[in-house]
């Protein structure tokens, strides 16, 4: 079985570090918000401030999913509930999902013979490739996540809810 060293626990740059914040951030909004439903209908600050550069720009407005912080705070418990549980338990319920093409390729390889030279080659792109990108979206999410609460902090605070 594969130990992992208190060395790479410690190390702030390593996947498990940054995977413990993302979830540290978001057991944290989880904890403050107390009522989420005061988070419908209040835009996102980033939201707002995107808008009118894009405008500035003449260039297409790329609209964020998320409507309000209400959605955007769904969103976050829900990749953090991913990241802990897996995606084994959602993908249970779909018939065909993301788990399933792995399988296909392999039982594909199985039928016509040894595996491309180029997969196994390019497996260590494709690794690196992927974990940049781990690495960016649990820094952003992880910073949304503090941003969620912080504001819902100042909200709450000020009183801004009462409309």
């Amino acid at each position: 079985m594969m130990q992992i060293s208190s060395d790479s626990a410690s190390n702030k740059h390593s996947l498990i570090n940054v995977m413990h914040r993302f979830i540290a951030a978001a057991n944290n909004m989880d904890e403050t918000i107390m009522v989420p439903s005061l988070l419908r209908d209040v835009p996102l600050e980033e939201q707002a401030a995107s808008e009118v550069e894009t405008n500035n720009n003449n260039e297409p407005q790329c609209h964020n999913k998320q409507k309000d912080m209400y959605e955007h705070y769904l969103l976050l418990k829900s990749i953090k509930n991913d990241m802990e549980w897996g995606l084994l338990k959602r993908e249970m319920s779909s018939s065909s999902g993301l788990l399933d093409i792995p399988v296909k390729q392999e039982k594909q390889q199985e039928v016509t013979g040894d595996p491309s030279p180029d997969h196994n080659s390019d497996l260590e792109r494709q690794f690196h490739y992927h974990l940049r990108g781990l690495f960016g979206v649990l820094s952003k999410l992880t910073l949304q996540a503090d941003h969620l609460t912080n504001r819902y902090k100042r909200e709450i605070g000020g009183g801004n809810f009462m409309r």
